[in-house]
């Protein structure tokens, strides 16, 4: 067997330029320093030995890393739901544990936001364990045998085909690398982390591990394979910046571009900083005398022109690498909160309401995309289990209206006062907007406004009934 089954086809090359550098700004400082000359050059004729101490003691301003947590963090800040009516019960009973290693559905398509913002790719792979013959629902059930979830990052996968049936591009072949655990079987205190490629066509499934073959040389040869009762590959894959088919772009690659380069100035002020904080002593014509330097010490000499001084950093430098840190950090910031702003033309902010509407953010354009991936492999759960449907979930994406809820408040209240907006309205929208308890509902307090005492004196404002 070739070991071209490991390798990364052209397709997945042409999506995976910033992945290195996403990885090593995920790792943090350590992975950073691990990276060396790649992310923090050398200079021309510097010392080894300075350059080693000077990537020793570089430090990573986590830009990217904590806006790719912030902004993936946004959609889950509330419960993942769905219509309990619509989705099948053995399916909202795996939800609990929809991986079957203990996480629940919210916290996984929370991973697979985290993946898609990063690198701006992921997929959800959904499985069933190999069965014998046809069990009944209850045999199934008995033996934990039932569909799940499972997450394949952009650095997983390797290789693709597809082709257009029935108006929809369709997968024909999957191929990804995975790491399995098993146990030594010559020592059993010991698990193996093992590192195989997984190839899927419809209906066929194959494993290839690293053997020894008859010339004593190490390849990839076919480990295990079987077949599947679903004739399709059901995977989903989850975008960032789509670009086409299995074809996306990190939405934060400019930030990832930009906390490389604030690495490595910051490196260079804290270079500066260390050599101007050392002043050099300079003397001139102080003879041929042994010299002490100390607060009990004094130094004569004869001659008229001798001197001794220090001799120090003006700290102009100084000043302009700190400017240059903060215009970074600044830019930063800015570029993170880009994917919260309205685009201008799209829709209202009362349009964001709607759950059919598309987000006018890109953020919320993200978890629309995250929320049609969820439903279709919610879909492909419920033919593997033989369901009709699989229904749907919603995941949270009002950043619109979170967006400008001090600004668009103040205008609803004027609205209402001017009788153009009601107040049920009014507090439904205030709600929406985090201004009010979520917990909370208008007829409840409809209740206990009727029951507030009257207010001495005249009130700034009359809200309309």
């Amino acid at each position: 067997m070739s070991n071209d089954v490991r390798k990364r086809s052209a397709k997945i090359e042409a999506i995976a330029g910033c992945w290195p550098m996403i990885a090593a700004l995920l790792g943090g400082t350590s992975a950073m320093r691990d990276a060396g000359k790649m992310y923090l050059p050398k200079w021309p004729n510097e010392d080894e030995g300075f350059y080693k101490n000077r990537l020793a003691t570089a430090t990573l301003f986590p830009a990217f890393s904590r806006t790719v947590e912030v902004l993936s963090g946004k959609p889950f800040s509330r419960p993942v739901s769905w219509d309990e009516k619509k989705v099948p019960e053995r399916i909202q009973q795996m939800f609990p544990d929809i991986d079957q290693q203990g996480t629940n559905l919210h916290s996984f398509l929370a991973d697979i936001c985290e993946e898609v913002m990063a690198n701006g790719i992921c997929g959800i792979l959904v499985e069933h364990p190999p069965t014998e013959g046809n069990l009944s629902v209850a045999e199934e059930k008995r033996r934990g045998l039932r569909p799940y979830f499972a997450k394949i990052g952009a650095n997983s996968l390797l290789d693709f085909d597809s082709q257009r049936i029935d108006g929809r591009e369709t997968f024909t072949m999957l191929r990804f690398v995975e790491t399995v655990s098993e146990r030594d079987p010559e020592n059993e205190f010991v698990v193996k982390e093992i590192e195989q490629v997984r190839v899927l066509n419809p209906g066929r499934w194959r494993t290839y591990r690293q053997k020894i073959n008859a010339s004593n040389v190490l390849e990839w040869q076919l480990h295990e394979e079987g077949v599947t009762s679903l004739e399709k590959i059901t995977f989903v894959p989850v975008y960032g910046d789509k670009r086409g088919f299995m074809q996306s772009r990190p939405p934060l690659a400019q930030l990832a571009f930009l906390n490389i380069e604030h690495w490595q100035s910051r490196s260079d002020q804290q270079t500066i900083l260390h050599v101007a904080r050392v002043p050099i002593l300079f003397g001139r014509k102080l003879g041929d005398a042994p010299i002490t330097v100390g607060a009990a010490n004094a130094i004569v000499s004869d001659e008229d022109d001798a001197d001794l001084k220090y001799v120090e950093h003006t700290g102009k430098a100084i000043e302009a690498g700190r400017t240059d840190l903060r215009d970074l950090e600044d830019l930063m910031r800015q570029i993170g909160a880009e994917l919260l702003v309205i685009k201008p033309g799209r829709q209202t902010v009362a349009q964001t309401v709607a759950d059919n509407e598309a987000g006018t953010c890109a953020l919320q354009r993200i978890v629309g995309d995250l929320t049609d991936a969820a439903n279709l492999a919610l879909q492909y759960a419920a033919e593997w289990i033989k369901e009709k449907d699989g229904g749907t979930v919603t995941i949270f994406r009002d950043f619109g209206a979170a967006t400008l809820a001090e600004a668009s408040a103040a205008l609803l209240m004027d609205m209402n006062v001017a009788n153009a907006l009601s107040n049920e309205t009014l507090f439904n929208e205030m709600q929406r907007r985090g201004l009010i308890d979520i917990e909370l509902n208008w007829a409840d307090e409809q209740a206990r406004i009727a029951k507030q005492a009257p207010r001495p004196g005249e009130t700034k404002t009359t809200l309309t009934g």
